[in-house]
């Protein structure tokens, strides 16, 4: 089979397409022709070396048809999702035409959506989701900001907090990004940027029900700021870098608030956060509706993989990029 491999550790020229032998499923995994894959900023962390030694075939997601199942469990030609359960991190990943994913991980589906628009869902609306409903509780008339909303994660989340009725504050980076995320439901736009808290709170006095924080530890005191009384901030990303984080939580967060974290490259699929948890049909179903907008921002070929990295690692576009493989 055709594989991306990380050749050394550095930046996106170390990507390489390479030949190697087709994987060999255990009794706990499922061989899958890979169809498609979406792009993660893990993956750049992964490439990089920032988490140390990966696997040589990076990718913690794709979509594709079942090649092989040692219990058959799932059907040959079945169409399915599988994400992370230490794909790209301690396993041979998704950036392959073939992989072997642990069966715990895998889900099926039904759709007419292309694999380029399917392969936009599986982790961005996995982690929205998780951290949205299983985390912070999320419920129709309450107030979430989202910090990072230009972002795959950040536009998932905004259409599974739209759609379920919450009063929706979203922020970006770039003052033309206003007119997108307002079209995408956001119901107030801020500007990204130091003193947000402060912004937010001159038109909510009282503060917001929660927080998603994907751009990180620079951003998480000032999230926390912003919320009201029995509020919680959920941070589920690194977009402003990572790097520990001096805190004195006495002193720094505000009485009566919480910080919870959702690392869902370690922990989607495994037994705290089953993927069983994760309504993948009825999300598939919004996405061929209409109710959540979520194309692609950008679908590449297999060989464009070095051009797909240098996009995604230079923030300059907003939404989730996709790799086709084989089409």
């Amino acid at each position: 089979m055709r594989a991306i491999l990380i050749s050394s550790h550095g930046g996106p020229d170390v990507l390489k397409v390479a030949d190697r032998p087709d994987p060999v499923p255990n009794l706990d995994q499922v061989l899958i022709e890979v169809k498609a894959f979406g792009l993660n900023h893990a993956e750049i962390y992964f490439r990089s070396g920032a988490w140390g030694d990966v696997a040589e075939i990076t990718g913690i997601e794709c979509v594709g048809l079942v090649r092989h199942d040692p219990r058959n469990q799932f059907r040959v030609g079945q169409k399915v999702i599988a994400l992370v359960g230490g794909l790209g991190r301690d396993l041979n990943g998704s950036y392959a035409e073939l992989v072997a994913a642990p069966r715990s991980n895998v889900v099926t589906f039904d759709t007419e959506l292309s694999w380029a628009e399917l392969a936009a869902l599986p982790e961005s609306y996995a982690t929205a989701w998780s951290a949205l409903m299983t985390i912070l509780h999320i419920s129709p008339g309450q107030s979430l900001l989202v910090r990072g909303a230009t972002s795959a994660l950040g536009q998932a989340a905004v259409n599974i907090a739209h759609h379920l009725g919450l009063h929706v504050l979203g922020t970006t980076r770039q003052q033309d990004r206003f007119a997108y995320l307002e079209a995408l439901g956001v119901d107030e736009v801020f500007l990204e940027g130091e003193g947000l808290s402060h912004r937010v709170r001159s038109k909510h006095p009282d503060g917001v029900d929660a927080v998603l924080d994907i751009i990180g530890n620079r951003t998480i005191l000032d999230s926390l700021a912003a919320l009201k009384r029995g509020g919680e901030v959920c941070q589920v990303g690194f977009l402003g870098g990572g790097g520990p984080l001096a805190l004195e939580p006495v002193f720094q967060i505000p009485s009566g608030r919480k910080l919870s974290v959702f690392a869902s490259a370690l922990v989607l699929g495994g037994p705290e956060f089953p993927l069983s948890e994760i309504p993948f049909q009825k999300i598939v179903r919004h996405v061929e509706q209409g109710a959540y907008k979520a194309k692609p921002a950008r679908v590449f070929d297999f060989e464009d993989i070095v051009e797909a990295h240098r996009l995604i690692e230079a923030g300059t576009t907003f939404g989730k990029l996709v790799v086709q493989v084989g089409v």
